[in-house]
């Protein structure tokens, strides 16, 4: 039973996550020998204002 969370920035289309999610899902069900059913994804949408890398916001 995978709990996946993924953080990303916010602003990426339901199609986008759906999308997403069928392919984590997929992997998941190959690589750890699960059910569908039993991957369960969430998304964090993140503001840019909210995610620094190397120092940097990335709202800047």
């Amino acid at each position: 039973m995978p709990l996946i969370e993924i953080q990303l920035f916010e602003g990426r289309s339901d199609d986008v996550k759906r999308e997403y999610a069928k392919a984590i899902t997929e992997a998941a069900v190959n690589i750890m020998g699960c059910t569908p059913e039993s991957v369960d994804i969430i998304y964090r949408d993140v503001k840019k204002s909210d995610w620094a890398t190397a120092g940097k916001l990335w709202s800047d």
